[in-house]
């Protein structure tokens, strides 16, 4: 059945991690399952968590999950601007998918000529979008409440005005101060963006939800804008989160009778996301592990993605860590290296161009018999490819994000842990217990997963774990908790309403009336 067409819509938060991502990923989910061609936006990002889009593109992997819910592909219009910090003072700047320099906080925040050329930039990527499908479900940043940075916004409410959407505003219940946070955030806006809120949703409510109801009537008369939905805590439903504020509360524990995998915390750790499917197959138990001691107590030790590989490895070695991990591989341990973590356990690693900083050359553990020089151009693919090619034919997919150019050392015979659908291979598979690879999403393939769990004696009844088919039972979970809590109803009227569309860049106005009824 055709549909109506939709409003844009925005979810905003008074704070960093109040669930946007999350709530916007429900919508996601709840407008594909009504019929509708959602697709998800967010004007900028700030993550270490990213992704390669099929034509090659890297964007964050927030807007992944919520074009997974959504059942589309992903695409860097999604998540036009994505910054990767470097350092504690800069970040790579992704423009459209694609490395257009490296800035400091201050210049990129400070120039203004520059946010005016992103936001034109963000405009573009969203009307291409718009065109394509409806609603567009837009996700703001951190707090929307920040007027020292409104001048220079082109991810919240300027975004708002510009797509004409309708704005709701999450706040985090479980942080306290609900009502000054709510009543706070609101009162800052100017008449013309306050006017763009059509609802408010307090998220992450423990406990009984009907004693909030005189607290929604309090915040109603306050605000004058209606508080649509109070949304549970949970955590019996799983969805990828990439902010990595969720690795504090992550397990931590070594536990008798599983798996144990050792995630090493690096500082500029990448794409953590790598290992959720660890949290889900019952056989393993993952956890991050940054002292000495606990590497010698877990089963597996992962070495993952790093923005910067020269200066994690340095902090490896200062805190003795490389000396634990290679004392560990020759304890029999198992070690696994991803992205960074596979030039970790090379023999050397080379940045001839300074590119990622003032170290020239260092040592790499030495259990690969492999070197790797840090190049300018950055690879970003979606590969289709086989697992372990020497030994066995199977499909799967992953993809690459990386600075570097990984080879063999001089007469070391090829032994790689992947071979592309082009043809060409990727990493170094020594044995079952220790191999490397470029390739992010690796565990995601159940062949990969067995591997890891290769070797060990686990209970009868474990069995391969299927990642693809839980994560659309978890959007579904989802998508059903969130329409039981939220006036579903409401929003769809709202979203209706035949609305006048503001271009904040030309100042023109255009009617895009839509049918009602």
């Amino acid at each position: 059945m055709k549909q109506h067409s939709l409003k844009p819509i925005m979810f905003v938060g008074t704070c960093s991690d109040a669930g946007k991502s999350i709530i916007n990923a429900a919508f996601c989910r709840i407008f594909k399952q009504d019929g509708y061609s959602p697709a998800p936006f967010k004007a900028q990002n700030m993550s270490l968590n990213s992704y390669s889009t099929p034509e090659g593109g890297e964007m964050g992997r927030a807007q992944v999950v919520q074009a997974e819910a959504a059942g589309v592909t992903p695409h860097t219009d999604m998540n036009p601007v994505l910054l990767k910090p470097t350092n504690d003072k800069s970040s790579q700047v992704i423009l459209h998918g694609k490395p257009v320099g490296n800035m400091s906080a201050k210049d990129y925040f400070g120039k203004q000529n520059t946010k005016e050329e992103l936001f034109r930039e963000v405009i573009e990527a969203f009307k291409r979008l718009e065109q394509k499908y409806n609603p567009v479900v837009m996700e703001g940043a951190g707090s929307i409440s920040e007027i020292n940075l409104r001048d220079r916004d082109i991810t919240n409410m300027r975004m708002a005005l510009a797509a004409g959407a309708d704005v709701y505003l999450i706040a985090d219940i479980d942080r306290g101060g609900v009502f000054g946070s709510v009543y706070g955030t609101i009162e800052l806006l100017p008449p013309e963006e306050r006017k763009l809120v059509k609802g408010i949703i307090i998220n992450k409510f423990r406990g009984d939800i009907s004693l909030f109801e005189e607290g929604k009537k309090i915040l109603e008369k306050l605000t004058g804008i209606p508080v649509v939905g109070v949304i549970p805590y949970f955590r019996d439903i799983k969805i990828e989160e990439e902010d990595s504020v969720v690795l504090d509360m992550k397990n931590n524990t070594w536990k008798e009778g599983k798996i144990n995998v050792g995630i090493v915390l690096l500082k500029r750790m990448s794409n953590f996301t790598d290992f959720d499917v660890l949290e889900m197959d019952d056989r393993f138990n993952p956890y991050y592990i940054h002292t000495t001691d606990e590497v010698a107590k877990a089963d597996i030790i992962i070495l993952p993605g790093t923005k910067n590989t020269l200066s994690d490895l340095q902090y490896l070695r200062a805190n003795g860590m490389a000396e634990a991990i290679v004392k560990a591989h020759k304890d029999g341990k198992k070690i696994i290296g991803i992205c960074g973590g596979y030039q970790m356990m090379g023999m050397t690693i080379e940045d001839p161009n300074g590119i990622e900083g003032d170290i020239p050359v260092v040592s790499g553990l030495g259990l690969l018999p492999v070197v790797t020089i840090i190049e300018k151009q950055k690879i970003t693919r979606q590969s289709a490819f086989t697992f372990l090619p020497a030994k066995k034919e199977n499909v799967c997919k992953g993809y690459e994000i990386h600075m570097g150019r990984t080879t063999l050392q001089d007469n070391e015979k090829e032994q790689p842990v992947v071979k592309l659908a082009d043809g060409t291979k990727d990493g170094y598979y020594l044995n079952n217990r220790c191999w490397g690879s470029y390739m992010h999403g690796i565990l995601d393939n159940p062949v990969a997963l067995d591997d890891l769990a290769g070797g060990f004696n686990m209970k009868k009844g474990a069995t391969s774990f299927n990642y693809a088919a839980f994560k659309e039972l978890q959007y579904n979970k989802l998508a059903d908790l969130i329409r039981g809590h939220i006036n579903l109803e409401q929003i769809y009227r709202q979203l209706r309403i035949d609305r006048v569309h503001i271009s904040l860049l030309t100042g023109a106005t255009s009617d895009k009336s839509t049918h009602t009824g």
